[in-house]
């Protein structure tokens, strides 16, 4: 009774592993073809299991999209994080993340209420790399996707402001200590 039940058991491990195999494979391959179909595609990977590769596939989309810049691809790229969200695949939040990181001018990597003096300024340098990076992400999705170069520029323009006025914050702040 023992090897039988070890059998079965031998059996069904199999069988998932191949499944579960199979769902691997399907999840591996690159997305193709125009935007539209590359959408339709990651959905349809994203809906069968392959939510674990979402990151992958929202760059690849970044990808496609770049090589056919369109300003009609910012709301694309909404949409589709609206439809990932209601699909349960990603939170409200990261979806709202994603689309201001690229193609919104507003920093994201700059935001919520805090005192600057004591928490901002003694890792200012870290924070103006972030915002940095973020800007990266801003110019390949508001310039090179959505080939919107004026909210670009306003992106850019708004992060040299930040940065001056955080320097200059943070050197008051470090006078008002008395240092």
């Amino acid at each position: 009774m023992n090897a039988l039940r070890m059998l079965l058991l031998l059996v069904a491990a199999h069988v998932l592993a191949g499944c579960a195999a199979e769902a691997t494979d399907a999840c591996r391959g690159q997305l193709g073809g125009t935007l539209d179909s590359a959408m339709v595609d990651a959905e349809s990977r994203l809906a069968n299991g392959c939510g674990y590769e979402f990151e992958r596939y929202f760059g690849e989309l970044l990808t496609i999209a770049e090589a056919n810049p369109d300003r009609r691809n910012a709301q694309h790229f909404s949409e589709f994080l609206l439809r990932q969200t209601a699909a349960g695949t990603i939170s409200r939040r990261t979806a709202e993340g994603l689309y201001n990181r690229y193609f919104n001018i507003k920093f994201v990597s700059l935001q919520g209420d805090y005192n600057t003096c004591s928490q901002t300024c003694p890792v200012r340098a870290r924070v103006l790399s972030t915002m940095q990076t973020e800007l990266k992400d801003k110019e390949l999705g508001l310039l090179r996707v959505s080939n919107d170069p004026a909210s670009f520029y306003r992106a850019d323009h708004l992060y040299k402001e930040a940065e001056l006025v955080l320097e200059a914050t943070c050197r008051a702040c470090e006078a008002g200590n008395g240092r």
